[in-house]
């Protein structure tokens, strides 16, 4: 959605600005969003496993108390969201990028309830098995959210042209139209098949949630490690300019599409790993992680083939502004090094967390970020004044390692799994 927003803004007269804007505000509101996310993270495990045993009322129960988890978290995201656009200049964002950037990171706050909906009810039909039905809802929900981009960033079909701030509204329509999707579904699905949902308690069980919170507060830490990161690099090039930031965010926005196929994967494979495990499938486990990180290696392999052969036709779906294109391009040659490490610590991270392991990626993503690609980043943009690229090489060179990093610890967990399945193995 943030790849259309761009798109459609990018559009506009004063095509830096608004991509910038768009920039700055989807860089911080994805802070909060994805913490929420993390929180909610530990559907995965728990849901897949229950499935894997064939508890499929203990999934509903798991799911019931992620909609609470969901709703208490909501107030606690959306004050942040909501106060944030007060401070841009702390963040040093240039007063022609924040007079935009406001009104829209102010709409973005009110898709975070059905935003997180969507995550509680995802999680639950993965875990599951029912994946397509998620594929349907997010292709359509773009398709939405393409349109309401057209009718009001530009004013078509007697609409007023709203500009940046139309292209908030589309975005939260989009994802409000995702969650009422998912919820519709499963309510279908439940009326078909298995009645566990209708009969499922509506009783907060406390237990529950807090096993959710335990295994998903390091998850939330670890995603908002990495996000917060990106966040403050968008306000650290924020200071260099529009034009500056415009580019980090076309070149961001493209490896972040990139980033999309080896997430999935990722939740194959905490899916498949934690199923496995709720069967005492180790091997099954085993084999399920190195298959998931083959996928996602090869895959992301591939993509930085493609961004170093077609910078400049990807930099041409954003904007005609050659400025900008020529500068997206050199920060794109930067996201082709580390495509194949983001893909394999996207998908170890997925696989550990299938078993319960949702410490390890947060200690990775957070020491490896803050205490090296940040400050190195830092470093080589204001110190030796390569600009935004110097940013984009620190935040490579963590990556990198993250990447080898969880591979290692993956490999080091398969030594645990015995050779055999484990009768008294006990899923997380």
């Amino acid at each position: 959605m943030a790849i259309v927003d761009t798109m459609m803004v990018g559009r506009l007269h004063n095509s830096a600005q608004a991509i910038a804007a768009v920039s700055i505000s989807s860089s911080l509101f994805l802070v909060f969003a994805f913490f929420g996310e993390g929180l909610l993270i530990g559907l995965d495990t728990l849901v897949s496993q229950s499935f894997g045993a064939g508890h499929r009322d203990d999934c509903y129960h798991s799911l019931i108390n992620g909609i609470y988890l969901s709703l208490a978290l909501f107030p606690l995201l959306f004050l942040p969201v909501w106060l944030l656009p007060r401070f841009f200049h702390l963040f040093g964002v240039t007063p022609d990028i924040a007079v935009l950037a406001r009104p829209y990171m102010y709409t973005l706050a009110f898709g975070i309830l059905p935003l997180l909906f969507y995550f509680t009810f995802r999680r639950t039909l993965q875990g599951m098995n029912l994946v397509r039905p998620i594929a349907f809802a997010l292709v359509t929900a773009n398709l939405i959210n393409f349109l309401g981009n057209y009718i009001l960033v530009f004013g078509h079909f007697g609409f007023p042209p709203l500009g940046v701030v139309g292209s908030g509204i589309a975005t939260v329509i989009s994802r409000s139209y995702l969650a009422a999707a998912l919820i519709a579904f499963l309510f279908w699905f439940d009326a078909h098949n298995h009645p566990g949902l209708r009969r499922a308690s509506l009783r907060p069980d406390f237990t529950r949630i807090r096993r959710l919170v335990g295994l998903g507060l390091p998850a939330g830490i670890q995603q908002t490690a990495e996000v917060s990161v990106f966040a403050i690099v968008a306000s650290l090039i924020s200071r260099l300019g529009a034009v500056p930031l415009a580019s980090h965010q076309i070149a961001l926005n493209t490896v972040a599409f990139t980033y999309m196929v080896p997430l999935g994967i990722s939740s194959a494979a905490a899916v498949r790993v934690g199923q496995a495990i709720g069967r005492r499938d180790l091997p099954g486990a085993r084999n399920a992680g190195n298959t998931a990180i083959l996928i996602g290696a090869s895959f992301m392999s591939c993509m930085s083939v493609v961004l170093l052969v077609f910078p400049r036709y990807i930099a041409r779906i954003y904007t005609d502004d050659q400025v900008l294109i020529h500068n997206a391009v050199i920060l794109l040659a930067a996201g082709a090094a580390f495509q194949l490490f983001d893909g394999i610590q996207t998908v170890a991270t997925g696989a550990l967390r299938g078993t319960g392991d949702t410490r390890t990626p947060m200690l990775c993503h957070f020491c490896c970020y803050w205490f090296i690609g940040l400050p190195l980043g830092s470093w080589l943009c204001f110190r030796r004044h390569w600009g935004p690229l110097g940013l984009w090489i620190g935040l490579s060179a963590s990556l990198i390692l993250i990447g080898i990093l969880l591979l290692t610890f993956w490999r080091l967990r398969l030594r645990h799994f015995p050779p055999a399945a484990d009768p008294h193995l006990r899923p997380v």
